[in-house]
């Protein structure tokens, strides 16, 4: 992450993120553990620091290869490659 303001909407714990896979005509969440809460980071974003989140791919669904759009609220990430 370079610009930590833009980056302030990936972390709001309000805005639900999904991963669209259209070919396999799937959308997958981040999953809630019980113990440890929702799998993604929702820290104030710092710039030079790298956050992630983790989504639920149960089956196998979205495979390497696959490209993929990310939303998360008003922020669309679209054709990004599944390594």
């Amino acid at each position: 992450m370079i610009d930590a303001e833009k980056a302030k909407a990936l972390n709001d714990k309000k805005a639900e993120p999904s991963l669209i896979d259209p070919q396999a005509g799937v959308q997958l969440v981040v999953p809630s553990l019980e113990q440890v809460g929702q799998l993604r980071q929702s820290s104030t974003p710092e710039a030079g620091k790298s956050y992630w989140m983790a989504f639920s791919n149960s089956g196998r669904v979205v495979k390497r290869g696959d490209r993929v759009d990310v939303v998360i609220g008003l922020f669309h990430a679209n054709g990004l490659l599944v390594e």
